[in-house]
């Protein structure tokens, strides 16, 4: 079975991005610069944060942190988004979920600028990329691409199952294998007898959030499995997916683990995707 080794492909991606973010300080003589809101103490948000932010600056870019208290208002939120959609030095925006349970996340995803939207998941910016047109694309899901591309899988023709449907992996991620031309089937938490799709697949992705939901009898011989789970609390505190990853040795034709799939992947596309959101600014 291939393991699809996300920290490999993630090594080649940041390389590429050097001589990207060197030509973009010799124009406009700075880094570019993603700034990250969170709000609250969530342990496990502000380590996301930290990681995000030493990934920028080990490769160049400006990473600045925007911490708020729990108790911080709606008002004082939306403040301080504002100031940085017109900010001339910030070139990308991502607001750390999840927020409080007294904020609302939707008046976030409704006014971060889609021209600074480093998640990509905005209103305005799901609107241009489900049209076709993305200012960028969301991490999860195209970090999976540049995977599938790294070990040159092409999905075209290929009976493509995605189980979940949010719209931070789910539906783009259905979205972009249908612009590669596979064919998509989504399921979700209400699909009746998940396993009938399954197994019918040649690829699957799967982010049900659920650990360890699907293993060897849940896929066809030689499918490409892509497990985009992540849970704390495997056996010894190692983290686990929603696939049942060691059982799929000898049966499956490719499969991502974790950690060490996805996950290195999807910061590595935050990153791309403020790279791109700076080039397109100085563009103009």
């Amino acid at each position: 079975m291939l393991v699809l080794d996300g920290k490999v492909v993630s090594k080649e991606v940041r390389e590429s991005l050097v001589p990207r973010i060197q030509a973009f300080k010799e124009k406009s003589g700075r880094a570019p610069h993603l700034t990250v809101v969170i709000v609250g103490e969530d342990k496990a948000s502000h380590v996301y944060v930290r990681n995000k932010k030493t990934a920028c600056e080990a490769l160049g870019m400006t990473s600045t942190i925007h911490a708020l208290p729990a108790s911080a208002t709606q008002d004082e939120l939306n403040e301080v988004l504002q100031r940085l959609n017109v900010d001339n030095h910030v070139d990308a925006i991502l607001v750390q979920f999840p927020l409080p349970s007294h904020l609302s996340s939707d008046e976030v995803l409704k006014l971060v600028s889609p021209a600074k939207d480093a998640d990509g998941l905005t209103y305005n910016s799901l609107g241009y990329f489900f049209a076709g047109r993305p200012f960028v694309s969301p991490c999860t899901p195209a970090g999976i691409m540049t995977i599938l591309k790294h070990y040159k899988i092409n999905v075209e023709g290929m009976r493509t199952v995605v189980v979940g449907r949010s719209n931070i992996v789910g539906k783009p991620m259905a979205h972009m294998l249908m612009e590669a031309n596979a064919t998509v089937t989504l399921c979700h938490s209400k699909t009746k007898n998940l396993s009938e799709y399954t197994r019918q697949a040649d690829l699957v992705v799967v982010a049900a959030g659920r650990p360890h939901l699907l293993g060897k009898e849940d896929f066809k011989q030689g499918a490409i499995v892509i497990d985009v789970g992540m849970h704390g609390s495997g056996q010894g505190g190692k983290l686990m997916g929603d696939v049942r990853f060691e059982e799929l040795k000898g049966w499956a034709q490719a499969a991502s683990p974790v950690p060490g799939g996805v996950g290195p992947m999807t910061i590595t596309t935050l990153l791309q995707n403020t790279c791109l959101l700076a080039e397109k600014r100085l563009g103009k």
